[in-house]
């Protein structure tokens, strides 16, 4: 289910379907680094501004799903323009800064995204642009990344499956909303 929250910014309603708090698993694999599957939390926020505000965590998961350690950590804030263009600026924990263009696609909520600008500190691994594709298909948000290095042409290297989380202020919210006349027996809502 889709919310639009009252004080969302009316230039943002195009991307609401990424609000809220997402948590689910995929799957990284890149040459160089270890291949893993991995839990993340991604959040969409807003604060009434014509931004939404992204924070992302992912770790590696042992083979019962258990937490092992940090994969990587991503912030940042996005943009969309009266034609559907998507801006993301991002910063990763590895040092590296990004600058995303993109597009809403016409008719269903998924977005593509090319890296326009890459910069490094010292410390980050090489890196020299990715691609990223967003999509809400069926109340789930799916992504898959790829990335390029100067040794690596361009390839995927994580996607995962995000489950929306649910706070208790949701279902407190949701049950205010029910309609009075709802059915007693339960079994008369689904006829």
């Amino acid at each position: 289910m889709i919310e639009i929250p009252s004080d969302l910014h009316k230039d943002l309603l195009p991307l609401a379907f990424l609000i809220g708090n997402w948590a689910g698993a995929g799957v990284h694999d890149f040459p160089g680094s270890e291949k893993c599957n991995f839990g993340q939390e991604l959040t969409f926020s807003h604060d009434g501004r014509d931004f939404l505000e992204y924070h992302s965590h992912t770790w590696v998961l042992d083979a019962d799903g258990n937490k092992v350690r940090p994969l990587e950590s991503e912030s940042g804030f996005w943009r969309i323009d009266a034609q559907r263009k998507v801006e993301a600026v991002m910063t990763r924990d590895d040092g590296v800064v990004e600058i995303w263009y993109g597009d809403l696609a016409d008719k269903k909520p998924q977005i593509d995204l090319v890296t326009d600008a890459v910069a490094r500190t010292a410390a980050s691994g090489p890196y020299t642009g990715g691609k990223r594709l967003y999509g809400y298909v069926k109340s789930d948000l799916m992504w898959v990344g790829e990335k390029q290095t100067p040794e690596v042409e361009l390839r995927p290297y994580m996607s995962a499956h995000l489950k929306k989380v649910v706070t208790p202020e949701d279902v407190e919210r949701w049950a205010k909303a029910l309609p009075d006349d709802m059915p007693d027996d339960g079994i008369a809502f689904f006829k």
